[in-house]
Order: structure tokens, then sequence, then C-alpha cells
């Protein structure tokens, strides 16, 4: 009901004034609840607000805008990873080829396979170099350091190094060993080939209790492994022709190398045809890397040699042993993928990827 008009009197005169707004009518006590329930939560947001800061715009929970902050970022994050889910799906779609191999990678643990297969060949194939020269004839021995000459390219410093250590009599080098160190470092000489025996099952999926591999594969591929050091020096030189015939024959005969590698170590379970994409791409790496050690080795070792000593060369062995089992252990994992491609595993006659997984559940 609207209010009745006020009458009030202007300079002796009578003047009707509009009505104003309808009056409330309070419950007495209740409406004074409500505003000091409002006067409350807003002194409680300005007190829990940080000094400083401004309390901003208030949420249901009497708190500033801090969980619509949290809210926007959750929102943003579920977005990148949904985002990157799409990235993944489009790029397994279009590149199977890079998708599978990266992910094979990372089951492999390159690095640290490769890293453990260094310190092997650096801690048990490189002793035993030193006791073949202790029990070998003078005219092995030669060889085996002609070879060695051959690999690295040495010459300066590190020749004269080489020479210090593998040319002096058959009875120094026999002191210098031992009886008891050369048959240590013949038991541990096979850790190398387990090392590499595990390379190859996890470029191929392999579960390690898949079959029992005979034990005389491991030193059958360290004898070989030996055999085809000594004869470095006249292959890398192409029998006399130079390396435009040297190369090439290194690059073949590095290839039946790998290839019989991974097939004696594996034991006979993946066949023949489709362990050689890996043959040739661990050949070509190799090879690639040996090319290059002819000019990068004998400068790096001169170099410590000059500053550090004997020990410094250590160091640089090390370190290059570790590049090429690097480059070892993607190549393999890389000729892995590769066959079992549905281009190549039609031809090849390759397992499935995950294949000695899907038998063994």
């Amino acid at each position: 009901m609207p209010a009745p008009a006020r009458h009030v009197r202007l300079g002796g005169r009578r003047t009707e004034m509009p009505p104003g707004p309808p009056s409330r009518t309070l419950v007495p006590g209740k409406e004074q609840r409500h505003d000091d329930v409002r006067t409350g939560a807003v002194a409680g947001a300005r007190l829990s607000a940080p000094p400083g800061r401004p309390t901003g715009r208030l949420m249901p929970s009497g708190e500033p805008g801090a969980g619509g902050r949290l809210s926007r970022w959750r929102t943003r994050s579920h977005d990148l990873a949904a985002s990157a889910k799409r990235a993944h799906a489009r790029a397994a779609t279009r590149f199977p080829v890079i998708t599978h191999l990266v992910a094979r990678m990372i089951s492999v643990n390159i690095f640290d396979s490769a890293t453990r297969l260094a310190a092997q060949c650096f801690l048990t194939a490189v002793p035993l170099l030193f006791v073949v020269a202790s029990i070998a004839p003078d005219a092995v021995r030669n060889q085996l350091i002609s070879s060695i000459r051959a690999v690295f390219g040495l010459n300066g410093a590190a020749d004269d190094e080489l020479q210090a250590v593998f040319g002096s009599s058959s009875d120094d080098l026999q002191q210098a060993t031992g009886v008891v160190g050369a048959l240590m470092v013949l038991l541990s000489a096979t850790a190398v080939s387990r090392a590499m025996q595990r390379l190859c099952k996890r470029a191929w999926e392999l579960p390690r209790t898949s079959t029992r591999i005979a034990v005389w594969r491991w030193p059958a591929w360290i004898l070989v492994w030996l055999g085809f050091l000594l004869v470095q020096a006249p292959l890398r030189e192409g029998f006399g022709a130079g390396l435009w015939l040297g190369i090439p024959l290194t690059l073949l005969s590095q290839t039946a190398l790998w290839w019989w590698t991974q097939h004696l170590l594996l034991g006979g379970l993946i066949r023949w045809a489709p362990l050689l994409p890996g043959a040739v791409l661990t050949a070509i790496a190799t090879t690639v890397l040996s090319v290059g050690a002819r000019f990068y080795m004998p400068r790096a070792l001169n170099r410590v040699l000059a500053e550090y000593g004997s020990i410094g060369s250590v160091f640089v062995i090390l370190s290059w042993l570790i590049v090429v089992c690097v480059a070892v252990a993607v190549a393999i994992s890389a000729g892995a993928v590769a066959a079992q491609e549905p281009s190549l595993s039609r031809r090849l006659g390759s397992p499935p990827p995950g294949w000695a997984h899907a038998e063994r559940d």
C-alpha cells in the first residue's frame, strides 16, 4: 500500500511532497543479527588476507580469490596434459617408427646399458689384452700392437707408451700380471659378454628368464673378438691397397661380426634375417667412429700424456669406450625396431613388438 503524501508549509504556503519509500517493519533483533553476521564475515576476510595485498573478491567460503586461481591452474594443467596426449597420438600416427624407437630407447635405458658395457670393457677386456700379450709369442704380440695402433691411429707419445706397455719381454709381462691376476682376468672376462647379452635382450624385448643361454657362448664371443682385433691392422689398410679398400672391408667385416654376435648371445631365439638391420646399423656406427678415432684419439692421448702422464690416458680411453658403447646400444635397438616395422617384418619374418611378453602372459 503506497504511503500517503506529506504536507509541509514553505513560506506560509502549504506544499504537497511526494511519498517516500515504503517503510519496512522490523522484527526486533532479527535484522540486527543479519547485519552482525555480514559485518563479521567481511572483517574475518580482511584479517585473513596477507598484509600488504588487496583482499580481492570474496569467495563463498569467505576467502579471497586463491581458490579461483588454483582452479584456473588445474584447468590449464589438464589442458596441457590433454594437448600432449593428442600430440603424441598424432606423432604415433604420422611417424610410427620414431615413436616406437623412442619408446624402445627408454625401455632399453640406453645410457645406463652403454655405461655398464663400457665399464666392463675397460675393467675386463683391457686387462685381458695384457694377459694375452704376456703368454702370446712375439709374432702375435707384435701383431696386437700393430692392430691397436691401426684402430686408434696412435703416434708420438701415445705410440711410445703403447710400445712400452706391450713391447716388453714376455717374462716382464708375466711378472707384472702374475698367475693369480691372469686367472682372475680370464674368469671375469665373460662379464663383457653378459653385458652385451643383456643389451641385445632388452633391444628385442626379451625377458631375462626367457631361456637359459649356454655358458660356452660367453667365452666363445670373447675369443672371436680377440681374433678379430688381431687382424685389424691389415684389414684397415686394405691388405696394402689403402683406405679406399680398407674402409669397405671394415664395414663388411663389422656387419658379419655384429650379425653373428646377436645370434650367438640371443641363443637363436631370433632368426638370422631379422638381425640383419641391427648388424648393418651397428657396423656403420662403429666404422664411422673408427675413422674418427684416427683423428681424435692421437691428439687427445698425446695432450693428456704431456699434462697428466699415464693416468690421463685412462680417462680418454674410458670416455671413448662410452661413446662407442652408446653408438652400439642405439644401433642395435634401432635395428630391432626397424626389423619389427610392418614393411620389413613381412619380408624378414620378424616377431611383432612385445611378442615375448604376450607369450609369457
